[in-house]
């Protein structure tokens, strides 16, 4: 069974040119975790900063755990294979550690990552998710990938899939969103009771909305008390929910002080205090898709 890291380096949302040092800083820095995905359209340039840390003698590939995503637009058996060995050609590796499906959704396949229709919401393929995890399956078997798992699936669809017959693999993890404003309590709960281990993304919340999760005063004031930042609180925070966690950010700075939360502890007062946070409030919420039958975000959970 893979072993996950506890904390990675998310590279959504970080720019090409960004990236490439992004990456070098963090394997520098002693992260050896590091979230990708198809849809960012930057892992050719997370592949330049691996593979020249790996030339320099920094880093093996086999201490290295590289996560990637099947995209929506290649839900159908057919493509997945292909998809993931794009992923792999721009990375610059012959085997991921962990593929996720990005999304439970299929999208209609074509050259658009989003192709929507004349109303603006995203046309579906007629694909359905239990068919697309048996050729993710087929990828542990020839070895393209270590392990496979989902993301952004509710406990109605991992349930599916997790009593699909002729189940061949597991999935590793369930990719979720989670930080104090949406603490996803019975989603977590759900998925460790049957031994799928929860990745947290946007641990940090992010400023959508107008919602800054580091200001929030309870954070400000359990980081001044361990005299630690408020990034820090919300990583350590998930850690010990034993929960992964994937913060992004593209400045040295950040990132060293992302991968430092294994030296303090915080009380159950603490933790008590960051789960009463909690308003359901999700950041990825993919509007667009709320139309399709696989659109995971209709449910409590």
């Amino acid at each position: 069974m893979e072993k996950i890291p506890a904390v990675g380096l998310g590279t959504w949302k970080a720019l090409p040119g960004e990236v490439i040092n992004a990456v070098k800083v963090a394997i520098d820095m002693g992260y050896r975790h590091f979230d990708c995905a198809y849809l960012y359209h930057n892992e050719n340039e997370i592949g330049e900063a691996i593979s020249s840390k790996i030339q320099e003698g920094v880093v093996k590939r086999e201490e290295l755990f590289v996560t990637s995503k099947l995209w929506c637009t290649h839900h159908s058996k057919s493509s997945v294979e292909s998809a993931c060995t794009k992923s792999l050609e721009a990375l610059k590796l012959d085997y991921l550690d962990l593929y996720l499906i990005h999304w439970p959704m299929g999208f209609q396949s074509g050259d658009k990552d989003l192709p929507l229709d004349e109303n603006g919401m995203v046309i579906p393929s007629d694909t359905n998710f239990l068919d697309t995890w048996e050729a993710m399956e087929d990828l542990v078997v020839t070895g393209l990938v270590k392990a496979i798992g989902v993301s952004n699936f509710n406990s109605e669809q991992l349930d599916m899939l997790l009593n699909k017959p002729n189940l061949r693999f597991k999935p590793l993890t369930n990719q979720i969103e989670c930080h104090p404003y949406l603490t996803q309590e019975k989603l977590i709960h759900f998925c460790q009771d049957r031994d799928v281990c929860v990745t947290a993304y946007r641990p940090l919340g992010g400023s959508s909305k107008g919602v800054e999760l580091m200001e929030d005063p309870v954070i400000q004031r359990i980081a001044k008390e361990h005299k630690k930042s408020p990034s820090q609180i919300l990583i350590r925070f998930q850690i010990q929910r034993k929960v992964i966690t994937i913060p992004k950010s593209v400045t040295p700075r950040h990132i060293q002080e992302n991968i430092k939360v294994f030296d303090f502890e915080l009380t159950e007062q603490d933790m008590n205090d960051l789960l009463a946070l909690n308003k359901n409030l999700r950041l990825a919420t993919l509007p667009i898709s709320k139309n399709h039958k696989d659109y995971p975000f209709h449910i409590e959970y």
